[in-house]
C-alpha cells in the first residue's frame, strides 16, 4: 500500500512513518501538513512528494491510505474527504471530539463501505492481553473493579510541545490526550460504561487539565477508574482487576492471585503473544485479528466516554456516557 502522511502536527507521527517503513511492506510516498514549513522538512527527510494542496493529494490515484496525524479538531474534514475519494484511513486517537462528528464519519464509512483504524495501541501488548483472557476465563469470577493508571512528567517536564495544550486543537489535555489509553482498555475490559464522574485540575497553569481522574460506572456494579497526567514521574503504568475469584496487578510485570494459586501472588507465566501495533496491522491488512478491534465503532465508544468526562468535570455531576 502506497501511504501519504497527514500532518507531522502529533508526536506520534514519525513514530507511525518509521513503523510503516520498518516492519511492512507499504510505503511511505506523500506527505501533507497543515504547516507547510514542517510539512515540506519532513517530506525531505523520508525523500517522499510533499503536497501543499490536500485534495490535490487525494486525487493521486498512487496513493492508497493516509495517516491522520493532524490536530484533532481536523479530523473530522479530513476523514471525510479521504474516505470520499477512495482512501483506507488509519487515525490518531480520538477519532473526533463530538460524538456527532464520530457517527457521521461512521455514515460515510457505511455508505462507502469499508471502516478505519483507529490507533488503540494497548490492546495489542501481551500483558493487557492476558488481563483480556484471565477475564473472559472466568478465573477472576465476577469483576467487581478495575484501575488504570497511565502518566508521564510532559508538563513539568516540558518536553510536550505546546499546541497539545491548545484546547481547542485538541478537545482538552491529559485526559483526552493520555488518558485515552486507560479509557479504551477499561470499556475493552469491563464492557460499556452506564455513567462517568470527573475530577481534572491545573497543576502547571496551562490552558487545559494535566492532572485527572474519571470514575466510571458498568453494568453489575462494576467501577472502573481512569487515572492521568502530565505531571508525574517514576511511575509506571499500573492496571489492577479485582474479581470475586481472584485479582490482577499489571505494574512492572504481571501478577495475579486467584483460585489456581492457591489465593498467593505469582508472576503469570506464558503471556499471549504481543499483536503488531495496529498501524502495523493496518498497512497489513490485518485488522480484527485475533479478535481484537479497532474500527469505528470502538472510536465512537472513546468520543462518548471523553464528551460525557469532560462534561461532567463542567457540570460537576455524574453524567451518561
Amino acid at each position: 500500500m502506497n501511504i501519504a502522511v497527514i500532518s507531522y502536527w502529533h508526536v506520534h507521527a514519525e513514530g507511525y512513518t518509521k513503523e510503516i517503513i520498518e516492519k511492512t511492506d507499504s510505503r511511505i510516498t506523500a506527505v501533507w501538513d497543515e504547516d507547510a514549513e514542517r510539512g515540506a522538512k519532513y517530506a525531505g527527510q523520508f525523500q517522499v512528494k510533499f503536497y501543499a494542496d490536500y485534495d490535490e493529494l487525494l486525487s493521486d490515484k498512487n496513493i492508497d491510505g493516509v495517516i491522520i496525524t493532524a490536530p484533532t479538531s481536523m479530523h473530522k474534514e479530513l476523514i471525510l474527504k479521504a474516505v470520499k475519494a477512495g482512501k483506507k484511513v488509519f487515525s490518531e486517537k480520538v477519532l473526533a471530539l463530538t460524538v456527532s462528528d464520530c457517527l457521521e464519519i461512521k455514515d460515510t464509512l457505511v455508505r462507502h463501505n469499508t471502516d478505519i483504524v483507529l490507533s488503540l495501541v494497548k490492546k495489542c501488548d501481551s500483558e493487557f492481553l492476558f488481563a483480556k483472557q484471565m477475564i473472559q476465563s472466568g478465573a477472576l469470577g465476577q469483576i467487581t473493579y478495575a484501575r488504570m493508571r497511565n502518566v508521564h512528567n510532559g508538563s513539568i517536564g516540558n518536553w510536550l510541545p505546546a499546541h497539545f495544550y491548545d484546547k481547542e486543537q485538541c478537545g482538552g489535555g491529559a485526559m483526552i490526550d493520555l488518558g485515552a489509553h486507560p479509557m479504551y482498555l477499561l470499556n475493552w475490559l469491563l464492557g460499556e460504561p452506564k455513567s462517568v464522574q470527573s475530577v481534572f485540575t491545573e497543576i502547571t497553569g496551562r490552558e487545559v487539565e494535566d492532572n485527572a481522574v474519571s470514575l466510571l460506572e458498568f453494568e453489575k456494579g462494576i467501577i472502573g477508574v481512569s487515572e492521568t497526567g502530565f505531571v508525574s514521574v517514576y511511575n509506571p503504568a499500573t492496571l489492577e482487576i479485582s474479581g470475586t475469584k481472584g485479582s490482577i496487578l499489571i505494574r512492572d510485570g504481571v501478577w495475579y492471585a486467584a483460585e489456581e494459586t492457591g489465593g498467593k501472588w505469582e508472576a503469570a507465566k506464558n503471556l499471549p503473544e504481543a499483536l503488531p501495533s495496529p498501524v502495523v496491522l493496518w498497512a497489513n491488512g490485518e485488522t480484527n485479528k485475533q479478535g481484537v478491534t479497532f474500527g469505528i465503532d470502538d472510536a465512537i465508544m472513546l468520543t462518548r466516554m471523553m464528551e460525557a468526562a469532560y462534561k461532567s468535570c463542567v457540570s460537576g455531576k455524574k453524567e451518561p456516557v
